[in-house]
């Protein structure tokens, strides 16, 4: 049986310099910094979590700040964009806000979407599509942006695929997605899976896609500033277990399910060789700091807390979103 995916989690690419890295995603793109920590395999690099004002799963941007990377090279079996969604009739003063701030951008049409595409100033390819999912507008007390303009979750992940048909399968008998739509553009043929507990023919399911975009070559990316390191699908909390499982079924080779304290996961590559991720929703990222003050505190877990004053000594001092204006228009 498969494992009933909810859409996506997270993603996670990869940064430089640290505070620049915050100043982008606050202060330019209105997200809050919900959590300030390590990369727990690898303390000695921060780990930053972007998202709505919950840091609610769906609409989450992780980085890991390698500092001096080099820029990364694109390749097959890797993600290779993120979309959001933004409210209806945002983008014509997205374009103007990415003008002021002297960032290149583009305008094309996927799947009948009309769709902003950017990079951020380490080379992560951004995209914005409008989309009505209804409810009320997420945005955060102290964002930066109106309600109008505020980002409204993850949309689209876009996967080079090098084995499109053999990822889609895994996606669908293992994790419970569907094929959503198809397309074919510039870019080459391109396969839309949502979640298949979403209902079909709905525009905009809560959740949003993975894109699996046909690519010639097998030849992979190389990770550097830039990359997007990973992408996470949810599930319910309680269907790790069962999530590894149908993994494991599938003939894939999944990790120890890891407790990265504000979810639990594995980890796998799919059959085009980018690397995936099942995540909990819960506990959540207010287990270890108050909702008003998310991303405040250095947070370490509890089995490198004796370490703080040595991973302080070696991380670059970083402020908080509110001490920086690089980005306030």
């Amino acid at each position: 049986m498969p494992a009933a995916t909810l859409g996506l989690h997270h993603v996670t690419g990869i940064a430089t310099r640290p505070q620049a890295n915050i100043e982008f995603w606050v202060r330019l793109l209105g997200q809050r910094l919900v959590k300030r920590t390590v990369n727990y395999d690898d303390p000695q690099t921060y780990h930053f979590y972007f998202g709505g004002p919950m840091g609610q799963p769906g609409t989450v941007a992780t980085f890991f700040p390698w500092q001096g990377a080099g820029p990364a090279a694109r390749g097959a079996g890797e993600s290779v964009a993120v979309a959001y969604r933004v409210p209806p009739g945002a983008l014509t003063a997205w374009r103007d806000r990415l003008d002021d701030h002297g960032l290149v951008h583009a305008t094309f049409e996927r799947f009948g979407e009309e769709t902003v595409a950017f990079q951020d100033p380490d080379g992560v390819p951004l995209e914005l599509t409008e989309a009505d999912v209804g409810g009320p507008r997420l945005n955060w007390p102290d964002a930066p942006l109106p309600d109008a303009l505020a980002l409204q979750g993850l949309h689209a992940v876009t996967v080079a695929a090098p084995r499109l048909e053999a990822t889609a399968s895994v996606l669908v008998e293992a994790l419970g997605m569907r094929v959503a739509a198809e397309d074919v553009g510039d870019s080459g043929r391109r396969v839309r899976l949502a979640h298949g507990t979403s209902p079909e023919g709905l525009a905009y399911p809560a959740g949003g896609f993975i894109d699996l975009v046909a690519v010639p070559s097998p030849q992979p990316g190389r990770l550097g500033a830039g990359s997007l390191h990973h992408v996470a699908l949810r599930v319910a909390d309680a269907a790790i277990e069962d999530a590894r499982a149908a993994l494991q079924a599938a003939g894939l080779k999944p990790t120890v399910i890891k407790d990265r304290t504000y979810f639990r996961s594995v980890y796998f590559k799919e059959p085009g060789g980018a690397i995936l991720e099942v995540a909990t929703d819960g506990p959540g990222f207010v287990v270890d700091e108050p909702a008003d003050e998310l991303g405040l505190a250095f947070k370490l877990p509890a089995w490198l807390e004796s370490e703080r004053d040595f991973l302080r000594a070696r991380l670059p001092v970083t402020a908080s979103p509110e001490y920086a204006d690089r980005w306030q228009r």
